[in-house]
């Protein structure tokens, strides 16, 4: 019986109608205007950067074009890399952490109001194989960067989906 009673409280997050009326989440988030992550250019920071954002353009219009922007999001991230297994023989790392810290603000372009304030992070780790592999070192290290950033990517867009939702 509870179950019943609260099925009124439930929706799909993803759904093609919202029961309110309003608009549906797809076209709230393909207005969201996602600024240019500000990175040194060159930085490996700077290729993460774009990354992150390109993901969330994905994610926020499905490859399709983007409805006029009603709300700004804003994203600082900083990158940092530890060691956490070290060969005892050569004292060179086997397996390192690579992480990304973010944090976000979105705002409505027509007030100028900050709605949702929120931080981040990912931690993912990678092997570091001999240094005779020095290219799969390098491909490793980089195919971490990515699926941090893919992850700092679906954490902002979870939460972008909650407030459009729930209003909060």
């Amino acid at each position: 019986m509870l179950a019943a009673l609260a099925g009124g409280c439930f929706q799909p997050l993803y759904g093609e109608q919202s029961p309110t009326g309003g608009p549906v989440l797809r076209d709230q988030l393909s207005a969201v205007d996602v600024i240019q992550i500000q990175a040194p250019k060159g930085t490996d920071e700077a290729r993460i950067a774009v990354e992150i954002r390109n993901a969330l353009l994905y994610d926020f219009t499905g490859g399709g074009y983007a409805a006029p922007p009603t709300h700004r999001l804003k994203i600082a991230i900083a990158s940092t890399r530890a060691s956490i297994i070290v060969d005892v023989h050569t004292s060179r790392p086997d397996v390192e952490n690579y992480g990304i810290n973010a944090t976000y603000s979105l705002t409505e372009i027509g007030t100028g109001k900050v709605v949702v304030t929120g931080q981040t992070f990912a931690r993912v780790s990678y092997d570091i194989p001999g240094q005779e592999q020095r290219f799969a070192r390098v491909r490793g290290l980089r195919d971490a960067e990515l699926r941090a950033a893919k992850v700092i990517a679906d954490n902002i867009r979870s939460r972008l989906a909650s407030y459009f939702i729930a209003g909060t």
